[in-house]
């Protein structure tokens, strides 16, 4: 096994993005005249709103209320987007460019929309070091389902077990290590001890952290 290509997770590996979602769902919340359970946020941070909508804000089970909200709270999502700007974490441009120096291919496997995607690489000009992306829309399973990396690395081409996961959720961990890739843990929005837990083979605290020397650690046993 040797380092082929790298996964990159959206939220919380990429951008910091965490207070725009939040307050899109209180926006959301107080649209529909309903409330949101304590630790919503943490609980939901990184799954797919067709799962956080019925089973942690237990608001609908009926699928089109489930859809229509999920695509409204995305609304809100890029409204606020595009009138506070969406932030790049510190690191994430540097480590694009010397993965692309080393032509070590990238590609976006995320809970979050499409269009969430276009609006953050409209801003941040960096849609071009990623060879695609597997977002909510492609797939039927979320995580820890590793569908959606399993699809990622389909994009580049490369086995499983030659990418690397980068995940700030415990979930996103569970799905890395359940598709049979290495699991590279940044304790962004989750603890070390959880991304630990959740088998993350290494975590380190932001992205200015990793480095291709690290990512290629990773394979030595």
């Amino acid at each position: 096994m040797a380092l082929g290509g790298v996964i990159f997770d959206w939220d919380g590996v990429v951008i910091n993005s965490a207070s725009l979602h939040e307050k899109s769902w209180e926006m959301l919340a107080n649209e529909l005249g309903l409330s949101l359970p304590k630790d919503h946020f943490v609980l939901g941070f990184g799954k797919r709103n067709e799962i956080i909508i019925p089973q942690i804000l237990k608001w609908t089970q009926n699928k089109d209320e489930i859809s229509l909200w999920g695509k409204r709270k995305e609304e809100l999502y890029r409204d606020l987007g595009k009138a506070e700007g969406i932030p790049i974490l510190e690191g994430v441009r540097i480590l694009l460019q010397s993965l692309a120096r080393e032509e070590i291919p990238c590609v976006i496997g995320t809970s979050t929309e499409k269009n969430n995607l276009s609006l953050a690489f409209e801003q941040l000009k960096i849609g071009h070091f990623f060879s695609g992306s597997v977002c909510s829309e492609d797939v039927t399973r979320g995580k820890p389902d590793p569908e959606v990396f399993l699809k990622a690395a389909q994009i580049i081409n490369q086995a499983p077990e030659n990418c690397v996961v980068l995940e700030d959720s415990t979930h996103g961990i569970e799905a890395a290590i359940s598709g049979e890739m290495k699991a590279l843990g940044l304790s962004t929005t989750r603890t070390e001890t959880e991304l630990f837990a959740s088998g993350a083979n290494k975590v380190v605290a932001a992205p200015t952290m990793v480095n291709i020397s690290l990512l290629n650690s990773l394979f030595i046993n």
